[in-house]
């Protein structure tokens, strides 16, 4: 079976930045759903009528990929706001930042706790990668036929190459 839209594509991938250093490997293939949010829109034009046991390699610039990194999703914020136990690399909804952080981070976006000082923190609500430009092996381990409920959710609930609409979001599986 060739690889179309509506259609549910097993994947296994090494995913590196342009300088070779791997950022991601996944041997056990995860699905995604073609033709819905759960992958970025170059990965699933390259997919398009390839088949299983296919290898792809994609060079994927910045706005082809998670975007580029907005200096005005940075927040450096008072370390008094935030409770004792949180560690670098936590993540928060932009909507459930404590009270009194700064009032012009967007509420739509997920931040991560980048550094943590006595008296500051910063938050930066740019997705992990964005600003880089990423290569990707991808390789073809199943494609089947999409069901009901995948293509009226528009996933497979596997979205670790999809951009949310908003910038920021967990990454890695």
């Amino acid at each position: 079976m060739n690889i179309t839209t509506d259609c549910v594509v097993a994947l296994t991938w090494v995913l590196k930045d342009t300088q070779g250093e791997i950022l991601d490997e996944l041997d056990d293939p995860v699905e995604f759903y073609l033709g819905g949010h759960d992958l970025l829109d170059k990965i699933q034009q390259a997919l398009q009528e390839h088949e299983v046991g296919d290898m792809i390699d994609l060079h994927l610039e910045p706005e082809e990929a998670f975007g580029d990194f907005d200096e005005l999703l940075v927040f450096l914020e008072p370390r008094s706001l935030f409770p004792a136990e949180i560690e670098e690399g936590m993540t928060i909804e932009g909507h459930a930042l404590p009270k009194g952080c700064n009032i012009e981070a967007p509420k739509d976006v997920i931040y991560t706790i980048t550094d943590i000082y006595p008296e500051h923190v910063v938050i930066d609500g740019n997705h992990p990668l964005s600003g880089m430009a990423l290569r990707i092996s991808l390789k073809v381990t199943g494609v089947r036929h999409a069901t009901a409920q995948e293509k009226s959710h528009g996933t497979c609930g596997s979205g670790f190459f999809s951009l949310p609409p908003t910038p920021g979001s967990d990454l890695l599986h």
